[in-house]
């Protein structure tokens, strides 16, 4: 009975562990880079995919964001620390180790890595790139304002892998998906930095609201939002997309114009709203659409 309950208990444990991890990564946050991969895989075999391959690249996709995630708690846990919005995060607050974090990284990886080994040879030789992209990212506010743009290669490099590992071929229209996704991500994690910037000068971290101010920040978002509408029209043109491609960036540049109307130079206490509700929107209802003009 000992022996059943200390099971018991042990596998309890082991569960809450799990969900604090995936509490800390902020797992559900997802949303925001797999629509993209998944269109991608949907626009570049014209219509539903290899499921063979397609469950490959989710898994892929999955393990390399959750990595990317645990790299930045984990490498991030001082200046969480010491920033009162980030303090209550796992490892600051006591409710994960650094070396539970570490393991769950590797774990992470490993998944990656072996979900990458199902696919052709070149995304193969190509997976260490994103490991490298992940891990750079967290140090880059130490060095540069531009640090906005670290996480927005992250984002650049799926359309165009994901239509690597599908077909073997990475047409000019998927990088251009890409590098509208890295301008909507710059986009928004410029509106998110803004919580900071006071923090963050305090700490010599670097970013464009704290280097540069709210005003200037808002006009940045704005602008990589626009640009951003604008590849992703292009790149529908190269593809030679349908209607539903269309009026999903159509209504992409309705909830973009929504989203930075929650926020001004004087009131930004809608920013959660403008960052995680509308951005979990815009992915979803961008994706959705694009993957029904694929298969209807």
């Amino acid at each position: 009975m000992n022996l059943a309950d200390n099971a018991l208990g042990s596998g309890q444990h082991k569960l809450q562990a799990f969900v604090t991890f995936l509490q800390a990564i902020k797992f559900e946050h997802s949303v925001f880079a797999l629509p993209f991969a998944i269109l991608a895989a949907f626009i570049s075999s014209g219509g539903v995919p290899d499921w063979s391959v397609f469950l490959w690249v989710l898994l892929a996709m999955v393990g390399m964001r959750t990595f990317g995630m645990a790299a930045n708690r984990l490498i991030d846990a001082e200046i969480d620390a010491r920033n009162p919005r980030t303090a209550d995060r796992a490892i600051p607050a006591g409710d994960m180790s650094r070396g539970a974090m570490a393991g769950y990284m590797l774990l992470a990886m490993l998944v990656f890595v072996l979900a990458t080994s199902q696919l052709n040879r070149v995304t193969w030789s190509l997976a260490p790139i994103p490991i490298v992209l992940m891990i750079g990212y967290p140090y880059l506010k130490r060095y540069t304002w531009m640090t906005h743009f670290g996480i927005g290669a992250v984002y650049l490099i799926v359309p165009p892998a994901v239509s690597l590992a599908m077909t073997g071929a990475m047409p000019l229209g998927f990088v251009l998906i890409g590098l509208g996704s890295m301008f909507w991500v710059v986009g928004f994690d410029v509106l998110y930095a803004s919580a900071d910037i006071e923090v963050d000068r305090a700490q010599g971290l670097n970013s464009i609201p704290a280097r540069f101010g709210i005003t200037a920040s808002l006009w940045v978002s704005r602008s990589s939002h626009v640009l951003a509408l604008i590849l992703l029209l292009i790149a529908g043109m190269r593809l030679n997309s349908g209607p539903l491609y269309f009026l999903g960036v159509a209504v992409t540049a309705a909830l973009l114009a929504y989203e930075q109307s929650l926020v001004s130079r004087d009131d930004l206490s809608k920013l959660d709203m403008a960052f995680f509700t509308m951005n979990g929107v815009i992915s979803v209802v961008f994706g959705l659409l694009v993957v029904l003009g694929e298969v209807i």
